[in-house]
């Protein structure tokens, strides 16, 4: 308790022996009673009884003193001694009861001051008593704020300890995403670059096949022009071959018609020779024969419908 006291004003918890003497003699100086409380004053701190023990213990030392041996006296040195020790005892004990009766009367002076000086101590010690009293009191109330202090403080350190735990073991979880998401960066970023030259690979490809599509495609275009216009030119070519074999079906048709008429009319005739019949026969199948090969001709020669390639 003493300790805690101490320490808490801010006092140093021992005070050496010299210190303390010295503040005793000071105060007996001063005609001072010297107590616990009084040399605690003049020290600044100390435990009283302590301070008190280590008084008494100075004053005893000082009381002390030392007896040397005193040698034997001869015989007629002793009864000479004696005898004066006797008249001289008469007259000590009449001075004696003189002195003891200035004794008492002196005593009883005495006496008074003790017990005047012992009020006077009571109420000196009463006032050091409600002194210490109240400087234990404040003590003990800043020890009290010093607890709750401490209290207040333990609790804080608590708080804080567990909200360290917590962002440790936060900050542990954050590191291990942290790695886990590093290490599917570098897998992602590996994969991307593999897919950046697979694309560039493939990029290149699709360009060397659109050139080699393009040059096809003006090689398409350059043949179908030549074949458009082939057949545009056969088209032209067999537009006018179908007029002509047209005009020359409608001759033949027509000749034909004529032939038919006449041979009908050569029929009624009785008096036409054979020859003549045979020979319009002749001509007819001749006719006939001419118109086939014309129609075959003309089937032959039918543009067939060339269907335009889409543009590419």
């Amino acid at each position: 308790m003493k300790e805690e006291l101490d320490s808490a004003v801010g006092r140093p918890a021992d005070i050496t022996d010299e210190r303390i003497i010295e503040a005793g003699e000071a105060l007996v100086r001063a005609n001072r009673n010297v107590t616990g409380f009084a040399l605690r004053k003049i020290t600044g701190g100390g435990d009283p009884k302590r301070l008190k023990e280590v008084w008494d213990k100075h004053n005893v030392s000082q009381s002390v003193t030392s007896a040397e041996p005193v040698a034997e006296l001869p015989v007629e040195v002793a009864e000479t001694l004696a005898a004066m020790t006797k008249a001289l005892v008469d007259k000590i004990n009449a001075l004696t009861v003189e002195l003891n009766d200035k004794a008492v009367k002196t005593q009883e002076r005495r006496v008074a001051d003790v017990l005047r000086a012992a009020g006077e101590q009571q109420a000196q010690a009463e006032r050091e008593l409600a002194d210490a009293s109240q400087a234990v009191d404040e003590l003990e109330a800043m020890l009290a704020e010093e607890r709750s202090r401490v209290g207040e403080l333990e609790k804080r350190l608590a708080e804080v300890l567990a909200a360290d735990q917590a962002k440790a073991v936060e900050l542990a979880t954050l590191r291990e995403r942290l790695e886990a998401v590093e290490k599917n960066a570098k897998v992602a970023g590996e994969q991307h670059v593999a897919e950046q030259v697979q694309f560039r690979q493939a990029l290149a490809d699709q360009k060397r096949a659109a050139q080699e599509l393009a040059v096809e495609r003006d090689k398409v275009k350059t043949e179908l022009t030549k074949v458009q216009a082939k057949a545009e030119a056969a088209e032209e070519s067999h537009k006018e071959e179908r007029k002509r074999a047209a005009t020359e079906l409608q001759r033949v048709a027509d000749k034909l018609i004529k032939l038919e008429a006449e041979r009908d009319g050569a029929k009624g005739e009785a008096g036409k020779t054979r020859e003549e019949l045979a020979k319009l026969t002749g001509q007819l199948e001749a006719m006939k024969i001419q118109a086939a090969q014309l129609m075959q001709a003309i089937g032959n020669q039918q543009p067939e419908k060339t269907e335009k390639p889409k543009k590419v």
